[in-house]
């Protein structure tokens, strides 16, 4: 039987979707979900390194989001605009002070070609024209009004882009609690939030564990939470998203792989770029860069993937699908309607689960 959408529906109490990170990194609860036993135990996150195996080979991702929220006027008439940039678009035509990119704009209806924008903050200020439609999207190109680097500007004028779930305006603290004090490569427009709990002391632990933990990058674009439009699972198609693999990260699975040792993943786009290797038929996994439009949902044969770090996901999800794929639908439920029972924190500044 053909799994539905609704199959993943469930009812969270709106004051359990965490609205501000906890005071200090790393003070989020973590539940411990045993899947060969069936069991959950209540913990909290600074326990994860004694929950590990000493031969575990933990999996980060190390992106990281930039302000990709612009919020200025259209002209003339200075009606207010948002744009989300969610990709950088290749545009060899483009002058040299301008970066094209395909945007979510709202309010959509009213931004057509040939609009202009200007978006000023801080003293900085990007002119914006709308080139054309991209299905949902625009395709905007951007530029400064004295040739400065676009990108500066970027970073000055934009705002975090928060999910929409998060009912609140954008903070200064926002820059640095919504992003992973491991992260290195600029590009996404989202955290990958299993990573937002660890911290200093907690990869201390893991270094005094011997736990071995290399990074990917995967850049999280508007796809990875795009809503699931579907009625029937199997119909869902993810959008790409590119994603860098280093050799020395392939070589660190592929020894894993081969000694048999357990591989954790930290979040579910570690998952679905692991996933998204390749393996010869010797057994050594394959790095690089890529692009992957993976969707993981129940039946899924997980190649590398063995035990998952997450957080709690948004109903008829793909992240929850994801999940459920590892752990199994009936586990996952129960598991969501203890943790909401015992009221944890749920979604992006929420607690942890860990997929054992």
């Amino acid at each position: 039987m053909s799994l539905r959408v609704s199959d993943f529906d469930f009812e969270l109490p709106p004051e359990l979707i965490a609205q501000t990170p906890p005071e200090v990194r790393g003070a989020s609860r973590l539940l411990h979900l045993d899947r060969a036993g069936g069991t959950v135990a209540h913990r909290a996150f600074a326990d994860l390194p004694s929950l590990l195996r000493p031969d575990d080979l933990l999996v980060l991702n190390d992106t990281k989001v930039f302000p990709a929220r612009l919020l200025g006027a259209r002209l003339p008439g200075g009606g207010a605009v948002e744009c989300l940039l969610v990709a950088r678009v290749d545009a060899p035509d483009a002058p040299p002070d301008a970066q094209v990119w395909k945007a979510l704009v709202s309010p959509g209806a009213r931004v057509k070609p040939g609009t202009r924008l200007r978006f000023e903050r801080d003293g900085a200020v990007l002119h914006g024209e709308v080139l054309e439609r991209a299905e949902q999207a625009r395709v905007v190109r951007l530029s400064t009004a004295d040739g400065s680097p676009v990108m500066a500007a970027i970073e000055r004028i934009g705002h975090m882009p928060l999910p929409p779930y998060i009912k609140r305006a954008d903070a200064d603290s926002d820059r640095g609690r919504y992003q992973t004090v491991y992260a290195r490569h600029q590009g996404s427009i989202a955290a990958p939030t299993a990573g937002l709990h660890f911290t200093p002391e907690i990869f201390a632990a893991l270094d005094a564990r011997g736990i071995e933990r290399v990074t990917v990058t995967l850049h999280v674009g508007y796809g990875t939470f795009q809503p699931v439009r579907v009625d029937l699972v199997a119909e869902h198609r993810m959008a790409h998203e590119s994603y860098h693999v280093s050799d020395e990260t392939a070589a660190a699975l592929t020894r894993a792989r081969q000694a048999g040792r357990r591989i954790v993943a930290v979040g579910t786009t570690s998952t679905r770029t692991l996933e998204s290797l390749t393996i010869t038929p010797a057994g050594q996994v394959l790095g690089g860069r890529g692009e992957t439009a993976l969707f993981i949902s129940p039946g899924y044969p997980f190649q590398l993937v063995q035990a998952l770090v997450t957080n709690f996901h948004v109903p008829k999800s793909s992240l929850l699908m994801l999940v459920s794929a590892l752990a199994g639908l009936e586990t996952i439920r129960a598991a969501y309607r203890e943790a909401i029972a015992e009221r944890y924190r749920f979604y992006s500044y929420g607690d942890a689960m860990f997929i054992d």
